[in-house]
């Protein structure tokens, strides 16, 4: 069994990543943090854990925590994490961050997006977690920096068309759609039932702050600059992201073609999910797991290809993709924990 922690566990990553880590047969979670809820058992923060936890949440100094847990998540807001992170490196344990504090490696493209970084040496040492794709660095690191929801959605969309050189890159168009819990548990009036309910809107145009993220994945798969416009939208549901993706093809190509493409890319697997011509992802097919499931199509009459990807962005957005990076660190089967299938209807 792996001793774990989670520091910042009272928002809606936070518990699902502590129902995930109580399923895991290989998890002993021994530490729960959350200042604002010291003191408050887990199960009361969180009936939906009653019964299945005793774990009292804390608000302890990360030496504290180092000296519980051998490896530790940490599910705290930007520019927090990197305050509690290097003390839990110097003590020698491997972290596994859920902000977005170490995904981007240039300090100066941090700071332009975030704001002053307090460990920028730390960047380029950070695994980027999206095991699809980055396996190998993965395995081995002390610290991985687990993606963010919108750029996961992104990038496995787009990875076998970037990767095989098959898109003009200037021609990236990205328009994604998230639930609601995407802007976290905290009180917030846009947030609020009266002003979600029944309308869609986009917010962030031209601002968010994935779009770094998303430019340097796609940018490490096809080796060069890639710059992307980049919409999301707010809908009118609890989670799930439907990103999709617009390129233009450089040679002609058909939907069959493309679709085998993917297949081969994807082949191996377990959390990927490729939908057959005539069918396309819906949120509602990957509720409450860790599947990503995509969708390709060739419009003929413009040139451009539609990749689709639909995720759960409270699990492989944030915390089962956290416990698949965990499966990796400590060389368990990926799937270990993770194993459940969507909740449908």
């Amino acid at each position: 069994m792996i001793k774990v922690a989670v520091m910042g566990a009272s928002g809606y990553t936070g518990v699902e990543l502590l129902r995930l880590l109580l399923g895991h047969p290989q998890v002993e979670v021994t530490c729960v943090t959350a200042r604002q809820n010291a003191g408050e058992p887990v199960a009361a923060l969180f009936p939906s854990l009653l019964g299945r936890t005793d774990l009292v949440c804390e608000a302890v100094e990360p030496e504290a925590v180092a000296a519980r847990a051998e490896l530790i998540f940490t599910a705290l807001p930007h520019q927090t994490a990197q305050e509690v992170i290097p003390p839990l490196l110097q003590a020698g344990r491997r972290v596994i961050d859920l902000s977005a504090d170490y995904r981007l490696r240039q300090p100066a493209l941090y700071e332009s997006w975030y704001g002053r970084h307090g460990s920028p040496q730390l960047l380029a040492e950070a695994a980027y977690g999206l095991p699809e794709l980055f396996r190998e660095r993965i395995s081995g690191a002390r610290l991985v920096a687990n993606p963010g929801c919108y750029p996961t959605s992104v990038a496995l969309a787009l990875a076998p068309l970037v990767k095989h050189g098959l898109i003009d890159l200037s021609s990236l168009v990205i328009d994604s759609k998230s639930g609601t819990s995407g802007a976290g548990r905290g009180a917030k009036v846009g947030s609020l039932f009266c002003e979600v309910n029944e309308g869609f809107k986009a917010y962030s145009v031209a601002s968010h702050r994935h779009t770094p993220e998303i430019e340097q994945t796609l940018g490490d798969l096809a080796g060069e600059e890639v710059t992307v416009t980049f919409t999301p939208h707010l809908l009118p549901v609890n989670r799930g992201i439907l990103s999709t993706c617009y390129a233009s093809l450089r040679q002609p190509g058909d939907t069959g073609q493309l679709l085998a493409l993917y297949r081969d890319f994807y082949r191996d697997e377990p959390f990927v999910r490729l939908h057959p011509a005539g069918s396309l992802p819906n949120i509602a097919y990957v509720r409450g797991s860790n599947f990503c499931d995509l969708g390709v199509t060739v419009d003929p009459r413009t040139g451009r290809v539609i990749a689709i990807a639909a995720i759960d962005n409270l699990i492989k957005g944030a915390a089962g993709q956290a416990v698949q990076n965990f499966n990796l660190l400590c060389g368990f089967p990926e799937t270990t924990g993770l194993a459940a299938m969507p909740v449908y209807p």
